[in-house]
């Protein structure tokens, strides 16, 4: 069960919201700077406040067009779409965790992830790439209502839950729908896929904003500012998930709807995610735990925080896959469960060591 109990911390979610936004800005800066060809940060603030009209009045010279390709054309879409996803997909982490009751939930665990991938893998081999982000929104729509189906379905006759559908048998369930989503996803590619498109697969669902472009940050930035904002203003109705469906339903939440609305939303903005950005696991899992740690378990500043510091993290495990092997480049599905699992395991010993 996640430690939705801990004591809130209001000033200092206050100080650290402020250092967090000063972080994310400062690294979607820098990041743009790295790579083989290295620019200052000058040239980036440059480049933007040219291309935004505004170059003129702040006294700045028509930029170089190589400067302005690299930073415009291909970093700054790349850094932009990572922030996106690894914002949105922590405040995914922290909704799944506050409805389930259950400190182990994000998207990938309860099947929606697979599902958008199995949803984008039929149309990749298919080479209907324009289809991609309805695709990978449909199967993590269907993800999710298989596995609230099967949670209910197993549940049925049992006290307890919505309609017999306690958090254990929703992760349970999840789990199920993730790995069959999974088998069904290496089945397309190995009885469909041909030539380059394995690679391109892979490459996909290993996680990878190599591609990004500004049609990318539209579609998951968009996703993540809109449905991403929705999500983080429901922090009142988290707070009373807090000691179960019970207790939300005597403090007036409608529990059932409330949840289903909830979980659609997280359905479309993973999907939407998922969709410019490959399967990226550990983002909506380790980045709530560690901002709990240092704000408390009060939603209001737990889902803003979280999409602070996961837009920053995913920046740098972005910037870290295109440069450590140089001129090779990782996955950043393969940086972030480099760096995830290890932090979770020891977020676990933690808490061993405190129970």
């Amino acid at each position: 069960m996640s430690d939705v109990r801990a004591p809130a911390r209001p000033g200092r979610a206050v100080v650290t919201g402020m250092i967090a936004m000063a972080a994310l800005v400062l690294s979607v800066v820098v990041a743009v700077t790295i790579g083989p060809a290295e620019l200052a940060p000058a040239d980036v603030w440059h480049v933007v406040a040219t291309r935004l009209g505004v170059g003129d009045a702040l006294g700045f010279a028509t930029p170089d067009r190589l400067v302005d390709g690299m930073v415009w054309q291909l970093r700054l879409p790349r850094v932009l779409t990572a922030a996106a996803v690894g914002g949105g997909l922590a405040v995914c982490g922290v909704v799944m965790q506050a409805l389930t009751r259950n400190s182990l939930a994000d998207p990938y665990l309860l099947g929606l992830s697979s599902g958008a991938s199995l949803g984008a893998a039929c149309v990749l081999v298919l080479g209907a790439t324009v289809l991609l982000p309805v695709a990978a929104f449909a199967g993590a729509t269907a993800a999710l209502a298989a596995t609230l189906g099967l949670a209910a379905a197993a549940g049925r006759g049992s006290s307890g839950g919505v309609g017999g559908s306690t958090p254990t048998r929703t992760v349970l369930a999840g789990l199920a729908v993730g790995q069959l989503a999974a088998a069904a996803t290496s089945f397309v590619i190995f009885w469909s896929a041909k030539g380059d498109q394995y690679r391109e697969i892979l490459s996909w669902l290993m996680g990878s904003v190599a591609g990004a472009t500004w049609t990318s940050v539209a579609i998951a930035g968009g996703a993540a500012l809109v449905l991403g904002t929705l999500l983080a203003s429901t922090g009142s109705l988290l707070d009373a998930f807090t000691f179960g469906d019970t207790a939300a339903a005597a403090l007036g939440v409608p529990v059932v709807r409330v949840r289903w609305l909830l979980l659609v939303g997280v359905a479309l903005l993973t999907g939407a995610l998922v969709s410019q950005s490959g399967s990226i696991g550990f983002v909506g899992l380790i980045l709530p735990h560690a901002v709990r740690l240092v704000v408390g378990a009060r939603h209001r500043a737990l889902l803003p925080l979280s999409a602070l510091c996961g837009a920053t993290f995913l920046v740098w495990a972005d910037t870290l896959a295109r440069t450590v092997f140089e001129p090779r480049e990782l996955p950043v599905g393969i940086v972030t469960a480099a760096i995830g699992a290890p932090v979770f395991a020891l977020l676990l010993w933690n808490r061993r060591s405190s129970a």
